[in-house]
């Protein structure tokens, strides 16, 4: 009995194990506490599932038929997919672990793990996609911004990074004062700024560079 949607964008959780007994057993745990699961007995099954919007994270075996979890894992990292993952493996293969670790992956439970241990590493799993998943919605937000800015308003909030008064922005860019007030107006407005130091702040997260005067200080 499937209930949700396909379009619900809850956290989902990938599982990813070759052996079918694991799959229900984590299926059950992880919806016992409502958690939307996709199971999938290989890799490729998993990577031809349209994926969710929404925060996931994925939980997969370290050793599956044909191809290891950790080569799998590396061309998830490789194709710029941004998931967080778990790592289970039933050999006690600790090397194995650190491994996985020092690739990236976000935690590593040995098998039979407990539980509750796996639900809090999923849990974990889940918080950091969620905020990865806001930042990236916040870094596009304010793309959009500074996009609306005009080539002018860019320009003067470029020296207006670097620390020059209104006065010598209407000296490099030959404008008057009240010119630049307004482009200066504009740019706090449409970059929804706070203050300078927010200004700075989002110019920091999208890599604006502080326009330098042509003739430095006179």
């Amino acid at each position: 009995m499937r209930t949700e949607t396909a379009g619900d964008d809850g956290p989902l959780v990938y599982v990813v194990d070759d052996d079918k007994g694991i799959r229900q057993a984590l299926d059950l745990l992880l919806r016992s506490v409502g958690l939307r699961v996709e199971t999938f007995e290989s890799p490729d099954e998993f990577l031809r599932f349209p994926h969710s919007a929404g925060p996931s994270c994925l939980i997969l075996d370290v050793r599956l038929r044909g191809k290891s979890g950790m080569a799998f894992h590396q061309e998830i990292v490789n194709s710029g997919m941004r998931i967080p993952v778990i790592f289970m493996t039933g050999h006690g293969d600790i090397e194995m672990g650190v491994k996985a670790m020092k690739a990236g992956a976000l935690d590593f439970l040995a098998k039979p793990f407990k539980d509750q241990d796996m639900l809090d590493a999923v849990a974990q799993a889940l918080a950091r996609d969620t905020e990865r998943l806001a930042a990236e919605t916040a870094l596009a937000g304010l793309r959009a911004l500074y996009q609306s800015l005009s080539p002018r308003e860019k320009e003067v909030m470029g020296f207006v990074l670097s620390g020059l008064q209104n006065k010598q922005i209407a000296s490099e860019l030959n404008l008057s004062e009240i010119t630049v007030k307004v482009h200066r107006g504009q740019v706090m407005r449409k970059m929804k700024a706070r203050s300078m130091p927010d200004l700075v702040r989002k110019a920091e997260s999208l890599g604006i560079e502080p326009r330098l005067p042509h003739g430095g200080h006179h």
